[in-house]
């Protein structure tokens, strides 16, 4: 397990990772998309090396967690890697840069399948050799609504490598609290630093093994976090 260019060792709050993002954008300039797409491309490199060859499935949702997904799909096809999406989501709901994201992805002509109906689930996920999750992010908090709980629990029974972005979706990231429903991820690659969550035994037993990303902000930004 690393940190992000190994200056952030501490685990990071909810608030604390969002203030991140919230002080590269208003104090360094640096913008939302840059940031999603330096976060997409490295999870994409990193699902390249961890998942075995054969179709990737990556499982979208609504928010930025979900932007992130289309940022990876367009990384890994440049890989050379097979995949499509499946969204949670109605893509009009979409907004700010996933809405951009998702665009791009639709432009790029990347399968994208939409179901937000549990009963279709099933065929739409299909029989992937690696799962992505892009479904919830480190926003969310209690149990998972459908048809992400629909989508999480069918996952759950395949057998394939499954992969969390950030964070498994169900799992509180501050608690550590894992709802009923948790994606279990035989890998999570979280961005920035660890999550404070992730030491509690309910944590440890959904998130696999535990991978640091850079989101490319300013080692300054961080060497400024560590000293708090």
């Amino acid at each position: 397990m690393t940190s992000e260019n190994s200056i952030l060792s501490s685990p990071m709050s909810r608030e604390e990772i969002l203030a991140v993002d919230q002080i590269a954008i208003q104090q360094f300039g640096m913008s939302g998309l840059v940031l999603m797409e330096n976060a997409g491309r490295n999870a994409a490199q990193a699902i390249h090396r961890l998942g075995p060859n054969g179709e990737i499935c990556i499982l979208c949702g609504k928010g930025n967690n979900g932007g992130d997904g289309y940022v990876i799909a367009r990384h890994l096809e440049l890989l050379g890697r097979r995949v499509r999406i499946v969204s949670l989501v109605d893509p009009a709901e979409l907004s700010g840069d996933a809405a951009v994201n998702y665009s791009i992805a639709q432009r790029s002509a990347i399968p994208i399948r939409v179901e937000t109906a549990p009963p279709s689930l099933l065929a739409a996920i299909g029989q992937p050799r690696v799962v992505v999750d892009c479904m919830l992010g480190t926003g969310a908090k209690g149990e998972p609504r459908e048809p992400i709980k629909s989508a999480i629990g069918i996952v759950n029974r395949l057998d394939t490598v499954r992969i969390a972005v950030d964070i498994p979706s169900g799992l509180n990231c501050d608690t550590g609290e894992a709802s009923e429903i948790t994606f279990r991820a035989d890998h999570t690659l979280t961005f920035v630093a660890t999550k404070k969550g992730f030491v509690m035994a309910t944590a440890t037993a959904v998130l696999g093994r535990v991978e640091v990303l850079s989101i490319g902000v300013p080692a300054k930004l961080l060497k400024n976090l560590a000293r708090l």
